[in-house]
């Protein structure tokens, strides 16, 4: 195969141009990315990316994250000229309704994305994620002569990247987790859309990385090629720091009057300037789209090489299920994407209690019986393992020198958090969850949105769910924030009654593989109800139609009324229900743990837990009644801030007691109810 360089360089000009084209076709776009980032680009992916165009998932396959997700383009045009399942019809579909090639990298819409790359530091983040994957399934895995997984996560990061606060934060944790196996390259261009750097970012890059423990390489010049390859060599060869190389480009390289300015950044060439742009490079005009044989038949070695990595990462394989078949047998599992069989036999089932536990208590001893049969599991908190109750007490912490802990310590950094647990959540064989206040949810809110739209099986954990929290006041007393995650398509928010209920959440969550769950818990005690056969209360197993009779008192089929509530205020309108009863009304109680799983219900379920000629429903639930109203027709809310004062008292004072909710229900009541 001729490797010449000027073989090199109609490689490097083809990716230039077949994604300036796409953008000028489109009118939309950014071509100073791929212009610039082109040569770096092909180092790495001519020279040293293992992966194979024909199984894009196969399981130790280098990771290649483009994090500047605004030069899709540069991805796109690689991932056809290698010969991925994206033809040259799709690249002229960019950013079109229903492509393969939409405007930012999107989780599996484009066979080779490895994970969505829209807002700025969440690749980054995603990155450190997968290393961190990596660094765990070698733990679990290896063994003396049989290197299972020895992948790399490469990332192209940007100047805009490097600004957003998720990337310090995921920054810093990956170095003192010392994730040799992360490589990225810094597109150091100086320009963002508003013009220079220097405008606003004029810190010293490689000294800041390598304060976070970092190995800092430097590349003068991005189109020089070896300078590159050299610099990733030396990177692969550094096992104890993750590598940053700050490679020095020029955004829009090759155009006349745009090269090295902020016009480059994000607007479509012109066709006048794509022109000029290909006669200062030596390319031909017309057609565009093109692609010579010769550099086609080049990139399409990485078909062969590909299959060949495979083959022997396939035949290391059978050597291993010889030397180690139960390993092999779980390492057949998680590659299939299976839970391994009766993994939810000896779950807890909690006694009735009066005074019961908080649900974020029952969730830590659901969470410790679930990693005994789930060896999947992975989870992190920040900085409030012992408020959260999330720690995996059978392993040690995920630390350099203990990788098969299954406890991550992310400190205080909740963006950081969202974006890596997303980066594990695509790591075959880990079902992660990231925990931390309900109230900091908002700290998180890019990287959950980017968990529903992608799909992740991302599983979120909040505790301190509502102004029970007391004395901490209102700055940590969260209000709107479930109608908030509840306004994320595609995001199952659960927020479970009682300890059983907490069970079922939890199975339901591990259950599904394709979305992401949020799990939502008390700080306060909360009575486990009597859920017994022959018992007060129905099953918990209702939980995972989303909404479910939990009692009815009364004479009537029909009640006078239903009583609907979430988590901590389900026990309200249990003590307000007995009253109602006592005083002849029916009363039928509706636990509501997810609006999301009973919309998904049939109409026929969805009318026989709330019949529709029953008027009179009211919900109750500590936050804002934004979206209740689909339900019910009145409500117990909160529509202000809480306030700092012990819990219950704060609940109290706030509307929360029995007496207010009888109040409001019996407003709701014909007169000849009313007593």
């Amino acid at each position: 195969m001729d490797t010449s360089k000027d073989l090199q360089q109609r490689a490097i000009n083809t990716i230039r141009f077949l994604s300036a084209d796409a953008i000028q076709k489109a009118n939309s776009g950014h071509p100073g990315l791929p212009m610039g980032a082109a040569a770096m680009a092909y180092a790495l992916w001519a020279r040293h990316l293992r992966h194979n165009p024909q199984d894009p998932a196969w399981g130790n396959r280098d990771r290649f994250v483009l994090s500047g997700g605004h030069g899709s383009m540069l991805l796109y045009s690689l991932l056809h000229l290698t010969g991925y399942p994206l033809t040259l019809e799709d690249i002229q579909q960019f950013r079109q309704w229903e492509s393969k090639t939409p405007g930012h990298p999107e989780y599996w819409v484009t066979p080779g994305v490895e994970t969505s790359t829209g807002p700025l530091g969440q690749g980054f983040a995603n990155a450190v994620g997968m290393a961190i994957g990596q660094q765990h399934l070698a733990a679990r895995f290896n063994r003396p002569g049989h290197t299972i997984f020895d992948y790399f996560t490469y990332a192209i990061v940007t100047d805009g990247d490097l600004m957003e606060g998720i990337t310090s934060e995921a920054a810093s944790l990956a170095g003192h987790l010392q994730l040799g196996k992360l490589i990225f390259l810094y597109d150091d261009n100086n320009i963002s859309i508003d013009g220079s750097t220097q405008l606003a970012f004029t810190e010293n890059v490689p000294e800041r990385f390598a304060a976070y423990g970092w190995q800092v390489l430097q590349v003068a010049d991005g189109n020089d090629v070896d300078a590159v390859d050299a610099a990733l060599r030396a990177a692969q060869a550094e096992s104890q720091r993750p590598s940053i190389i700050c490679v020095k480009t020029v955004i829009g390289f090759g155009m006349p009057k745009r090269q090295g300015t902020a016009k480059a950044h994000g607007e479509p060439p012109g066709d006048e300037e794509l022109n000029a742009t290909k006669q200062a490079l030596g390319w031909p005009l017309e057609p565009r789209f093109l692609i010579p044989g010769e550099v086609l038949e080049h990139f399409r070695s990485a078909v062969e090489q590909g299959a060949a990595h495979q083959a022997a990462w396939q035949a290391m394989l059978t050597a291993y299920q010889a030397a180690y078949p139960q390993e092999h047998a779980e390492l057949q599992r998680i590659l299939a994407g299976e839970l391994p069989a009766g993994w939810e036999q000896g779950l807890p089932e909690f006694p009735a209690d009066a005074k019961g536990m908080a649900t974020r208590v029952s969730s830590g001893k659901v969470i410790n019986a679930i990693a005994g049969q789930l060896p999947d599991l992975l989870g992190g908190s920040a900085d409030l393992h012992p408020s959260t109750k999330t720690f995996i007490d059978s392993a040690p912490d995920f630390q350099p020198s203990t990788p098969q802990g299954r406890s991550i310590h992310y400190g205080i950094r909740e963006h950081a958090m969202g974006g890596i647990v997303n980066g594990l959540s695509v790591t075959p064989g880990i079902i992660p969850f990231g925990a931390t206040f309900l109230v900091f949810s908002d700290y998180m809110r890019p990287s959950m949105r980017l968990s529903a739209l992608s799909p992740y099986p991302s599983i979120w954990v909040f505790t301190h769910d509502s102004v029970g929290v007391g004395e901490d006041g209102p700055t940590h007393q969260p209000v709107e924030h479930l109608a908030a995650l509840r306004a994320i398509p595609n995001l199952r928010v659960i927020r479970p009654a009682d300890a059983n209920e907490v069970r079922e959440a939890w199975i339901a969550a591990i259950r599904d593989r394709k979305n992401p769950t949020t799990l939502i818990f008390s700080r306060q005690d909360l009575p486990t109800l009597d859920r017994r056969r022959g018992g007060e209360f129905a099953a918990a197993s209702g939980l995972h139609k989303g909404a479910y009779v939990l009692a009815q008192w009364g004479k009537k089929a029909k009640p006078d009324i239903i009583l609907m509530a979430s988590g901590s205020e389900v026990a309200l309108i249990v003590e307000a229900g007995r009253k109602l009863a006592k005083d002849g009304v029916t009363v039928r109680l509706v636990s509501f743990p997810s609006w999301e799983l009973f919309a998904a219900q049939s109409k026929s379920y969805r009318e026989k837990v709330l019949p529709p000629e029953v008027k009179a429903r009211l919900s109750v639930e500590a936050g804002v009644a934004q979206g209740w109203q689909q339900w019910a027709s009145a409500h117990v809310s909160l529509e202000r801030f809480g306030a700092s004062a012990p819990g219950e008292e704060a609940m109290h004072k706030l509307g929360f007691s029995v007496a207010n909710v009888l109040k409001r229900a019996r407003a709701l009541l014909p007169k000849t109810k009313k007593r």
